[in-house]
């Protein structure tokens, strides 16, 4: 199931098949749309087409382009209509410089009242920025620091910055929407292109849209975009993250719930798929409190909710596999320490194991602190593979980012060599982050443990 988060379906491009254009995009999976005006007549028409089908919304909005006939009068009628139960936003609004359309201090000043208006209203916005990043961040991070405790919110649409933009806005909390570009071929290699970016951009930051009737993805470019090639991008995206286009779907669905009210928050699962691999959820305990992780928050991966409110038995999550051998691997990881229920997890792994599974256990490896024995012996038969979170080769910083005692290092360095002792294939993994030295975690992980190395994107 998709979500198109942006597209102008009120353009006279759509008056003779509006209709079929609907269609087309439920039966190829987006099951809502979003319309965003870019005036006020654009803004209310948007709101009828969204009175007239459920799966519509409107955002109501004065795009940079129009701004210079957003007067007072305009922009309270804006707000007005922002109490329309099927508006989820403001927008399109921001500032291009591309175009002379409108002056530049009128649509900076156009683009901040109506950031206050989303303020006022708890709404996010939907941001158009082209060369224009400096003052469009200026006005932003100004806004985020006034000391309004609602803070602005939204997505920068058919995002075009870099990496550098790109992390500063995601660590705002916005989000980035994702459009048909990515999908051409002479793009996806250029160093900062939406398809390097998009690398880069954690999956829960990422939405994605059409922007119709322009920037139609292949194999349908040249033609007039609509929703129903939304699935082209998704796909694209896939390919680009080593992930499945059913990944992408849940997880940029639940981006459009977060952020503009749309659809059902999921259900908490005890077994999720990622890609061809099924991973279990049987607890979401741990003896660490890593800094990086969202255990304590919302516990939401890829769009799946692993908050579980009690711990399954090993009959459950059994009941729940199915067939082990159609998964490429069964992975123990949760928003939890696996080895916290080891017997359940035990019993599961060996079951899997007897009927044609492969299993791994992802862990921070402290599993024989927290068993008070060395529990490797017992995963020699059970276990195809370990991948432990090492995080830093230093144990003060691994200390601190964990927010454990620096003795657990130590534990966790005597388990992985256990690991790698009794023959079990181990990886070793950090985060990503400017503050942790790859290489010398490299050298050690692969030196001083003799397993593998691996870095995880944090960013």
């Amino acid at each position: 199931m998709f979500v198109d988060s942006h597209c102008h379906l009120f353009y006279d491009d759509y008056k003779n098949d509006f209709d079929d254009v609907l269609q087309r995009a439920l039966d190829t999976g987006v099951h809502a749309v979003i319309i965003p005006g870019t005036d006020l007549q654009t803004s209310m028409h948007a709101i009828q087409l969204a009175e007239k089908n459920d799966c519509v919304y409107a955002a109501v909005g004065f795009h940079p382009h129009d701004a210079k006939k957003a007067d007072d009068a305009s922009l309270k009628k804006i707000e007005e209509l922002s109490y329309h139960r099927k508006v989820v936003a403001i927008g399109e609004i921001g500032i291009d410089y591309f175009y002379d359309f409108s002056p530049k201090e009128k649509q900076q000043e156009t683009f901040l009242k109506q950031i206050k208006i989303a303020q006022r209203r708890n709404l996010p916005i939907i941001i158009h920025e082209r060369e224009s990043r400096n003052d469009i961040l200026r006005i932003i991070e100004e806004e985020i620091n006034n000391g309004n405790t609602k803070k602005p919110k939204g997505v920068f649409h058919c995002f075009n910055g870099d990496e550098t933009m790109a992390k500063k806005v995601i660590e705002w909390g916005f989000y980035i929407s994702v459009t048909g570009p990515v999908t051409f071929p002479e793009k996806t290699n250029k160093p900062n292109s939406m398809a390097a970016v998009v690398k880069k951009i954690p999956m829960h930051h990422i939405l994605l849209e059409t922007d119709s009737p322009y920037l139609t993805p292949a194999p349908n470019r040249g033609k007039r975009n609509e929703p129903a090639n939304i699935p082209y991008i998704a796909k694209k995206i896939a390919e680009l993250k080593n992930i499945s286009t059913e990944d992408v779907a849940r997880a940029s669905t639940f981006g459009v719930h977060k952020l503009f009210g749309i659809g059902k928050y999921p259900e908490p699962v005890f077994t999720y798929q990622l890609r061809n691999s099924l991973y279990i959820n049987h607890t979401i305990r741990c003896n660490a409190d890593c800094i990086f992780c969202n255990r304590k928050g919302e516990a939401i991966l890829m769009g799946q909710n692993l908050k579980i409110e009690k711990e399954p038995s090993a009959e459950e999550i059994i009941n729940s596999i199915g067939n082990p051998g159609k998964f490429d691997e069964i992975v123990f990881c949760g928003y939890g320490e696996p080895t916290i229920r080891f017997d359940v997890l035990k019993e599961i792994a060996r079951w899997v194991k007897q009927n044609g599974g492969k299993t791994r256990l992802n862990t921070d490896g402290h599993g024989n602190v927290i068993n008070h024995r060395n529990i490797v012996p017992e995963l020699q038969e059970i276990i195809d593979a370990v991948s432990v979170s090492l995080n830093s080769a230093e144990k003060k910083q691994y200390s601190t980012l964990m927010r454990v005692n620096e003795s657990m290092f130590d534990a966790m360095v005597e388990f992985s060599k256990q690991c790698v002792a009794h023959k079990i294939p181990t990886t070793m993994t950090i985060i990503e982050m400017d503050s942790v030295d790859e290489l010398q975690a490299k050298e050690f992980v692969e030196k001083k443990i003799g397993a593998q190395f691996r870095g995880r994107e944090l960013f």
